[in-house]
Protein backbone atom coordinates (compact mmCIF):
# COMPACT_ATOMS: atom_id res chain seq x y z
CA UNK A 1 0.00 0.00 0.00
CA UNK A 2 1.41 3.19 -0.91
CA UNK A 3 0.05 6.09 0.08
CA UNK A 4 2.84 9.16 -0.09
CA UNK A 5 0.53 12.16 1.21
CA UNK A 6 1.56 10.54 4.63
CA UNK A 7 5.47 10.97 4.61
CA UNK A 8 5.01 14.72 3.20
CA UNK A 9 6.30 17.56 5.72
CA UNK A 10 2.80 19.61 5.63
CA UNK A 11 0.40 16.57 6.25
CA UNK A 12 2.56 15.84 9.03
CA UNK A 13 2.45 19.41 10.20
CA UNK A 14 -1.50 19.65 9.48
CA UNK A 15 -1.71 16.42 11.54
CA UNK A 16 -0.13 18.00 14.32
CA UNK A 17 -2.43 21.16 14.21
CA UNK A 18 -5.12 19.57 14.33
CA UNK A 19 -4.15 17.33 17.11
CA UNK A 20 -2.90 20.83 19.09
CA UNK A 21 -6.77 21.58 18.26
CA UNK A 22 -8.29 18.87 19.70
CA UNK A 23 -6.22 19.04 22.70
CA UNK A 24 -6.74 22.48 23.27
CA UNK A 25 -10.49 21.66 23.31
CA UNK A 26 -10.19 19.06 25.41
CA UNK A 27 -8.57 21.51 28.13
CA UNK A 28 -10.84 24.32 27.43
CA UNK A 29 -14.54 24.48 27.97
CA UNK A 30 -15.80 25.53 24.44
CA UNK A 31 -19.52 25.34 23.09
CA UNK A 32 -20.69 22.74 21.66
CA UNK A 33 -20.20 24.40 18.36
CA UNK A 34 -16.90 26.04 19.20
CA UNK A 35 -15.85 22.58 19.58
CA UNK A 36 -17.28 21.32 16.28
CA UNK A 37 -15.97 23.93 14.56
CA UNK A 38 -12.46 24.06 15.14
CA UNK A 39 -12.25 20.36 14.79
CA UNK A 40 -14.04 20.50 11.53
CA UNK A 41 -11.45 22.78 10.09
CA UNK A 42 -8.70 21.64 11.55
CA UNK A 43 -9.89 18.49 9.84
CA UNK A 44 -10.41 19.71 6.75
CA UNK A 45 -6.38 20.83 6.69
CA UNK A 46 -5.55 17.32 6.89
CA UNK A 47 -8.22 16.12 4.85
CA UNK A 48 -7.54 18.47 2.06
CA UNK A 49 -4.16 17.76 1.82
CA UNK A 50 -4.18 13.89 1.59
CA UNK A 51 -7.10 14.60 -1.21
CA UNK A 52 -5.38 16.95 -3.38
CA UNK A 53 -2.26 14.84 -3.35
CA UNK A 54 -3.79 12.23 -5.06
CA UNK A 55 -4.88 14.10 -8.03
CA UNK A 56 -3.74 14.14 -11.38
CA UNK A 57 -3.41 17.41 -12.56
CA UNK A 58 -1.86 20.58 -11.53
CA UNK A 59 -5.15 22.64 -11.28
CA UNK A 60 -6.70 19.76 -9.35
CA UNK A 61 -3.99 19.69 -6.39
CA UNK A 62 -3.79 23.41 -6.85
CA UNK A 63 -8.22 23.83 -5.68
CA UNK A 64 -7.66 21.50 -2.73
CA UNK A 65 -4.91 23.54 -1.01
CA UNK A 66 -6.45 26.90 -1.44
CA UNK A 67 -9.35 24.82 0.44
CA UNK A 68 -6.81 23.73 3.13
CA UNK A 69 -5.23 27.27 2.94
CA UNK A 70 -8.71 28.48 3.47
CA UNK A 71 -9.22 26.47 6.55
CA UNK A 72 -6.52 27.33 8.44
CA UNK A 73 -7.27 30.66 8.34
CA UNK A 74 -11.24 29.44 9.73
CA UNK A 75 -9.05 27.82 12.30
CA UNK A 76 -7.31 30.92 13.36
CA UNK A 77 -11.14 33.45 13.28
CA UNK A 78 -11.84 30.63 15.76
CA UNK A 79 -9.12 30.82 17.87
CA UNK A 80 -9.01 34.68 18.17
CA UNK A 81 -12.83 34.24 19.22
CA UNK A 82 -11.73 31.52 21.74
CA UNK A 83 -8.92 34.17 22.74
CA UNK A 84 -11.37 36.98 23.18
CA UNK A 85 -13.82 35.33 25.50
CA UNK A 86 -10.61 34.29 27.59
CA UNK A 87 -10.94 30.22 26.72
CA UNK A 88 -7.26 30.57 25.71
CA UNK A 89 -4.12 32.01 27.06
CA UNK A 90 -2.11 34.82 25.28
CA UNK A 91 0.39 32.00 25.16
CA UNK A 92 -1.73 29.21 23.97
CA UNK A 93 -2.52 31.65 21.36
CA UNK A 94 -0.06 32.22 20.22
CA UNK A 95 1.55 28.80 19.92
CA UNK A 96 -1.46 28.20 18.01
CA UNK A 97 -0.77 31.39 15.19
CA UNK A 98 2.67 30.24 15.08
CA UNK A 99 1.70 26.59 14.20
CA UNK A 100 -1.08 28.05 11.71
CA UNK A 101 1.51 30.44 10.17
CA UNK A 102 3.97 27.77 9.01
CA UNK A 103 1.02 25.76 7.42
CA UNK A 104 -0.13 28.87 5.33
CA UNK A 105 3.00 29.77 4.58
CA UNK A 106 3.77 26.08 3.19
CA UNK A 107 0.35 26.02 1.42
CA UNK A 108 0.93 29.18 -0.15
CA UNK A 109 4.60 28.19 -1.36
CA UNK A 110 2.85 24.76 -2.60
CA UNK A 111 -0.20 26.66 -4.09
CA UNK A 112 2.06 29.39 -6.00
CA UNK A 113 4.49 26.41 -7.14
CA UNK A 114 1.25 24.27 -9.17
CA UNK A 115 0.40 28.32 -10.71
CA UNK A 116 3.77 28.30 -12.28
CA UNK A 117 3.40 27.14 -15.89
Amino acid sequence: MSFDFRNLEIYLKAKEFHLQCMKLLEAIKPTNYERDQLGRASMSIVLNIAEGSGKFSKPDRRSFYVIARASVFECVAILDLLSDKNKLSQKEFESMLMLADELSRMLYAMIKNLSAS
